[in-house]
């Protein structure tokens, strides 16, 4: 088996790193990102919705960002990990509102459906299980920061209602919420 000497230690490559690798055709460099991130997309989704569900919408997630970083015209996300999550959020926003989960990333890809056993679902719920969000937020984050992400990024909440709550302006919200993002970049960067 060849090595690739270029894709020396991947684990130490950011996530946009490696998706500009994978954009130039080393799949394995796609592969990490999924590894990196994908118990905390599940994680996010099987609270929300039954794990076969959240397993299909984890799917459709990681399948838009192949298209993405397939397409050169497209920028990769600045802070991938942010980009799925929030991808995951509108695909499942779009879910409830047709009764289906839209699958056009896999179907644009060629992927066959996947079908899953008890197995499956019991990893599904492991994962969902291990994988405790908020602490692993409260563990990186300021609490005005993890206030804000988590009113914004997973409460789904508008900047004006969160600035409300808090009694500060939107921009500040904006900021808190950007600076947790930066927060979560770097920490991902540095794993």
């Amino acid at each position: 088996m060849l090595i690739d000497p270029t894709n020396r230690h991947p684990e130490t490559k950011t996530d946009r790193q490696l998706l500009e690798e994978a954009r130039d055709g080393r799949g394995a460099s796609f592969e990490v990102v999924y590894r990196r991130h994908h118990a905390v997309v599940l994680a996010f989704l099987a609270r929300r919705v039954h794990h076969e569900l959240a397993a299909d919408l984890m799917a459709e997630t990681f399948a838009s960002l192949l298209v993405l970083v397939r397409d050169p015209r497209r920028p990769v996300p600045p802070i991938p990990v942010a980009w799925l999550l929030v991808t995951a959020r509108n695909l499942l926003i779009d879910c409830h509102r047709r009764g289906t989960v839209d699958d056009h990333a896999r179907r644009r890809l060629a992927m066959q459906p996947v079908v899953l056993d008890d197995r499956d679902l019991e990893r599904v719920e492991e994962i969902s299980a291990e994988t405790d969000l908020m602490r692993e937020l409260a563990l990186r984050l300021d609490p005005d920061q993890l206030q804000a992400l988590r009113a914004r990024v997973l409460d789904e909440r508008e900047y004006g209602e969160i600035a409300a709550q808090l009694k500060c302006s939107e921009s500040v919200v904006r900021k808190r919420v950007s600076r947790a993002l930066g927060v979560l970049r770097r920490a991902m960067e540095a794993s």
